[in-house]
């Protein structure tokens, strides 16, 4: 259960931080963004959500393949 509740403070935490104007942004605040963001991918994948959003990715991946050829 603590895996979700991390999950949901980072969740609030990278809204927050996208939020502010692009401008006023150095570049270590942008990589501390994306350490954020690869944190919070890690906390979500093993979850029943993260497996979900996996396998809704999989068939766009799949379907957009198809109607390709």
């Amino acid at each position: 259960m603590l895996t979700i509740n991390v999950t949901v403070l980072l969740a609030v935490i990278v809204v927050l931080r996208l939020r502010r104007r692009t401008e006023a942004r150095s570049r270590s605040d942008e990589k501390l963004t994306v350490v954020i963001v690869l944190a919070l991918g890690v906390l979500i994948a093993p979850t029943p959500v993260g497996q979900g959003i996996l396998d809704l990715i999989g068939r766009l991946a799949s379907g957009v393949s198809q109607s390709g050829r």
